[in-house]
């Protein structure tokens, strides 16, 4: 299991994610977390348009089934968005790209490491029309993946200096991530970076510093 600061829970056969919420646990469905997270993403685009927003195209790994498809335009629904129309992801990174416009016919690889996943698609563009030919990667491949290791090798570093586990306790652990986000962020533009979290476990603080290689 990841090292995350909260349950995962099964409910009557269903996956819920299981928090404490202002000082109440409560459990909450995939779908919820999504509507959460494009709840917000209108909040934003709402105060950048100055105007309400009602309607929204979706993107998908391409990867993704009809029942993840479903799940997500539910999650829209529960956002307070009119859904209208899921696509996928490398299709709407073409679209961004100006290769819509495209006359002829064209075959465009698409490399996406997300916050989550790592997918390469191969398209078909004719005139405008998308074709998906083939996509591929790894599901579970990528910066929360690397931030997971980066932690991994924190925490045990931690354990054998201060000979003291922290990788149980919700509370350090989601201190570490964001510690461990704002790290790899940073080295993106320099060359060392230093991780330092003031009590972190048991009164005891945590300072390294690590290197760009």
């Amino acid at each position: 299991m990841k090292l995350l600061p909260f349950k995962i829970v099964d409910d009557n056969g269903n996956p819920k994610i299981e928090a404490k919420i202002k000082g109440e646990v409560k459990r909450m469905s995939p779908e919820e977390i999504s509507a959460m997270v494009l709840s917000k993403m209108k909040e934003t685009a709402e105060a950048y348009l100055g105007k309400k927003v009602r309607h929204a195209v979706i993107t998908v790994p391409a990867y993704f089934n009809d029942a993840q498809r479903l799940a997500t335009k539910d999650a829209g629904t529960i956002a307070g968005l009119n859904v209208l129309r899921i696509i996928n992801e490398p299709t709407s990174a073409a679209i961004a790209y100006g290769l819509s416009d495209i006359r002829g016919e064209k075959k465009v690889l698409v490399f996406d490491l997300g916050g989550g996943t790592f997918d390469v698609s191969l398209l078909a563009i004719e005139d405008g029309v998308f074709e998906v030919l083939a996509t591929n990667g790894d599901t579970h491949l990528g910066g929360e993946d690397f931030d997971q290791r980066v932690m991994a090798h924190v925490l045990k570093q931690f354990k054998k200096a201060e000979e003291v586990d922290a990788s149980n306790d919700k509370k350090a652990l989601q201190k570490l991530r964001m510690e461990v986000e704002r790290a790899k962020r940073a080295l993106s533009t320099v060359t060392q970076v230093s991780i330092e979290i003031d009590g972190f476990y048991q009164g005891k603080d945590l300072r390294r510093k690590y290197n760009r290689h």
